[in-house]
């Protein structure tokens, strides 16, 4: 593969063309200095054969970021340990350089006087004004740190700086950001002005580092309109690559623009962007340029990521989210088993979701990411025989642990088919890619001592001539014992997503919870006329922050009706009868026609008869707990449990 192959950067040879993009990943101490789950979490990328690791977003002083820092000798260390470990694998270490859009020190000052209320309101006026408002002394003074941090990194032994052309320089870029009037503002020149600066002063800070540059490119949408501001848009970015080059930079790390307002426009998730989506835009500044380029954007998996590197559309990939998902994604490709690699489902569950709301970034199908340094699978002290009851995520999940720990395991399945709900959940739109999880399974467990039983139950006679039983049953969905619920246009939406029922006309999905809004849309794009009744006072609570104005937006275009803070009483043969009970309304009664009644109020967990098992018996995924839960418990659960046999 030529994504395996090595590639000279400057004065630098990376020993293959796979990156790791700067991420927020949110393992750094208080401080900003790499504390144990950081270097942990970056030495096991290495470790699985990453060529290059970009740490995001360091900061080049004291700042209220949540996020990397160094700016004095007490963090060098940290940063040196890391190098270090990274060197032993063969993998170099960049680190991302980058500025906030906010005047660091007034907010200090605040944030010490405890003035917590007027530091808020003159960050959020920064964010949207700084770039104007900041004077050339503070320029020349965020000059001076960030050339500081360059030194430091030197000394810690880091290979690359990446300059973060998002955010301020990009900001000062941007012609749609930029209003000033003096050298920094109006024309191209002016504009880039200080992105040029800030790379020559970093190749005389540290004239032996790599210099990358991350170049955001500002994207038109499909109905009008740009995507992103911060950048410039791909004409005057290719100029500005080639003033770049002529400036010091040794790589470009091409991405979508930032300051959208929306993370998914720079992370997106399932089925929001096509695969490889920026794409064009790298190949576009590699026709520029004559250093190398690197490219990121949904590009998933290694067939992908060698299409691009053999086509010549990027020396290098950028793989973030799918290095979450599967630290070994090089490794499994070095020894010919690509089809191994657990491929990530762009689902922005627990990494985007996690950074917007605060937490470390980890990944729903890799129960490892960001325990990197806890979490292991170290070989059985004793092989067991392990029987798992039930082949959905939970149970190949278990199967895949256990086996890999030198357990002997059989899978029984009562249906002829693995991944159970996975099945429903690919069937609304944009969630088609949950189909990796199958595909990662099918391959994974093929290479390991698993044996499976479709259309076969555990029996009684054979509990005990196991050492041990994992449940995984999962859970069932639920009809309510309401008038009229036992009507023949009474369906589940479990039933309608698997194809079991067929629903047409006017229809009511009970119940706005993921599956139920998941279920309208789904029905909605069939033809349905649809309509929405939820209890609480919205729908889709639990969806990522990343999807769900995309899953809005479909409602609003198929005009489904949302009806919120409102309680289904009765269903009849042509019509529903509703209660809303509204906090700022009167309790009152209506009726609404429907020619189909798709129940989603929830799933109750399914358990099998045991009686008579005295081995050990575990329970996970769905079928654990109070309530029915979600892939990320179902992965976790199943890995615990299965690690600790």
């Amino acid at each position: 593969m030529k994504l395996l192959e090595p590639i000279r950067v400057g004065g630098k040879t990376f020993k293959n063309r796979v990156m790791f993009p700067p991420l927020t990943t949110g393992y750094e101490e208080r401080d900003g200095s790499i504390g144990e789950q950081s270097f942990q979490f970056y030495k096991r990328l290495a470790e699985g054969g990453v060529g290059y690791i970009v740490i995001g977003d360091v900061a080049p002083r004291a700042t209220a970021s949540p996020t990397p820092k160094l700016f004095k000798e007490e963090q060098v260390e940290t940063f040196k340990r890391l190098a270090d470990v990274c060197h032993e694998y063969g993998c170099m270490l960049g680190l991302q350089l980058f500025h906030p859009e906010y005047n660091v020190d007034a907010l200090n000052a605040l944030f010490a006087q405890g003035k917590m209320q007027e530091a808020r309101a003159q960050l959020h006026h920064d964010m949207q004004f700084f770039i104007n408002e900041v004077t050339k002394e503070q320029l020349e003074d965020i000059l001076n740190h960030m050339e500081h941090c360059a030194k430091l990194a030197e000394r810690a032994g880091i290979d690359c700086i990446e300059v973060h052309g998002d955010r301020l320089v990009g900001s000062l870029c941007s012609k749609i950001l930029n209003q000033r009037n003096d050298e920094y503002g109006g024309s191209f020149e002016n504009r880039t002005r200080f992105a040029i600066q800030l790379v020559e002063r970093l190749k005389k800070a540290a004239p032996d580092m790599v210099i990358d540059y991350k170049l955001p490119v500002i994207t038109p949408l499909e109905e009008g309109g740009l995507r992103g501001k911060g950048g410039l848009e791909l004409e005057e970015a290719k100029r500005l690559a080639v003033l770049l080059e002529k400036a010091g930079v040794d790589t470009f790390h091409v991405a979508q623009a930032n300051q959208t307002g929306n993370m998914a426009d720079t992370i997106p998730p399932m089925g929001t962007q096509p695969y490889g989506f920026t794409v064009y835009c790298s190949e576009a500044v590699k026709e520029a340029v004559s250093v190398p380029v690197s490219a990121v954007g949904r590009i998933v998996t290694p067939q992908a990521a060698e299409a691009v590197v053999a086509s010549g559309r990027a020396d290098i990939i950028g793989l973030g989210r799918s290095l979450l998902a599967d630290a070994d994604f090089v490794k499994k490709c070095e020894e010919g088993k690509a089809a191994c690699v657990r491929a990530c489902i762009m689902c922005n569950k627990g990494c985007t979701d996690n950074i917007q709301n605060r937490k470390f970034i980890s990944c729903v199908l890799n129960a490892e990411n960001g325990y990197e340094g806890t979490r292991k699978i170290p070989p059985a002290e004793q092989k067991k025989k392990i029987a798992v009851i039930g082949a959905g995520v939970a149970g190949l999940e278990a199967a895949r642990v256990a086996a890999e720990k030198g357990h002997s395991v059989t899978v029984y399945e009562k249906s002829l088919r693995s991944a159970g709900q996975i099945h429903i959940a690919s069937v609304p739109p944009r969630k088609a890619e949950m189909l990796r999880i199958l595909h990662y399974y099918d391959a994974v467990l093929a290479e390991l001592p698993v044996e499976f039983r479709f259309n076969t139950t555990l029996k009684e006679e054979e509990y005990n001539s196991y050492d041990e039983i994992i449940v995984a049953t999962g859970a069932e969905n639920v009809i309510p014992n309401i008038s009229g619920s036992g009507l023949p246009h009474v369906v589940s939406a479990w039933d309608v997503l698997d194809g079991k029922s067929l629903v047409f006309g006017k229809v009511a999905v009970i119940g706005g919870g993921l599956v139920g809004v998941e279920t309208a849309e789904y029905l909605a794009g069939q033809g349905c006329r649809v309509v929405i009744v939820e209890m609480l006072d919205g729908i889709a609570k639990e969806e990522s922050s990343t999807v769900l104005p995309t899953l809005l937006k479909d409602l609003d275009e198929h005009h489904v009706v949302r009806y919120v803070s409102t309680k289904l009483e009765e269903i009849k043969e042509k019509e529903i009868v509703l209660t809303t009970a509204a906090p700022e309304q009167e309790n009152s009664t209506f009726n609404v026609e429907t020619d189909f009644v798709v129940m989603a109020v929830g799933a109750r967990k399914h358990l099998p008869e045991l009686a008579g098992c005295s081995v050990p018996v575990h329970y996970i995924g769905d079928c654990s707990g109070e309530r029915p839960s979600n892939i990320d418990y179902a992965i976790k659960s199943a890995y615990n449990t299965a690690n600790a046999l």
